[in-house]
């Protein structure tokens, strides 16, 4: 059993692929909400140093509680432990093609997470900042998820089954999603991400939540 540390489901798009990795892949695990932007956040992050963000990953072992709180980490992590769960593809070439995409999620895609951070409470609203280069972004989203479904032949990123690539970039579906940014390079794929029942149920959790955090909710 896993334990893992997260923050709120409706902006929280790091903890949305940490938990996605365990939930999507069937691996048992208890959540934590440590809600961001809070004086509770802040101790939990004095406890836990040099961990400094959620999510975070945490198991016992030989005695001791081992912990993880990087989301690439942790997805190589849980690989290395579960080999039969699927979390990388088999064949070297898809999961050649999954760890591209999973690196350009923790790496790039800048200008989309810094004008459209996650809120599943957009309602589908453009930004009134940055939005040209947001939209250069979902160009480059599109054009990255065609590439690697005629790489690996699809319909998942990394060939016939969800994986770690799919959970990196199911907050960036949703991104697209609720700031009206969908196009035709890239609704058929947001569709079917967000469809997948563990997002389905992760986007869920977070539109029940009635918190609203000013930070993101003020964003023009």
């Amino acid at each position: 059993m896993y334990g893992l540390t997260i923050g709120q489901k409706a902006y929280s798009s790091w903890s949305m692929r940490g938990w996605l990795l365990l939930e999507a892949f069937g691996l048992p695990f208890s959540e934590r909400l440590v809600r961001l932007y809070t004086p509770e956040f802040d101790a939990w992050r004095l406890d836990q140093a040099p961990a400094w963000t959620v999510p975070m990953l945490e198991w016992q072992e030989g005695g001791a509680t081992r912990r993880v709180w990087d989301t690439l980490a942790i997805a190589e992590t849980l690989a290395e432990r579960h080999p039969e769960a699927g979390i990388w593809p088999a064949g070297a070439s898809d999961r050649a093609v999954a760890r591209i995409l999973a690196a350009e999620m923790h790496a790039g895609i800048t200008a989309l997470r810094t004008h459209c951070p996650m809120n599943f409470h957009r309602g589908g609203r453009p930004p009134k900042e940055g939005r040209a280069a947001a939209e250069a972004d979902v160009a480059r989203a599109g054009a990255l998820w065609a590439w690697a479904i005629a790489e690996t032949g699809g319909p998942w990123l990394a060939g016939r089954d969800f994986s770690a690539a799919d959970a990196f970039m199911a907050p960036l579906a949703t991104r697209i999603r609720d700031y009206g940014l969908l196009s035709p390079e890239t609704e058929t794929y947001v569709s079917l991400v967000l469809d997948h029942p563990a997002v389905s149920a992760w986007v869920g959790a977070g539109l029940a939540d009635p918190e609203r955090l000013a930070v993101y909710e003020s964003v023009p």
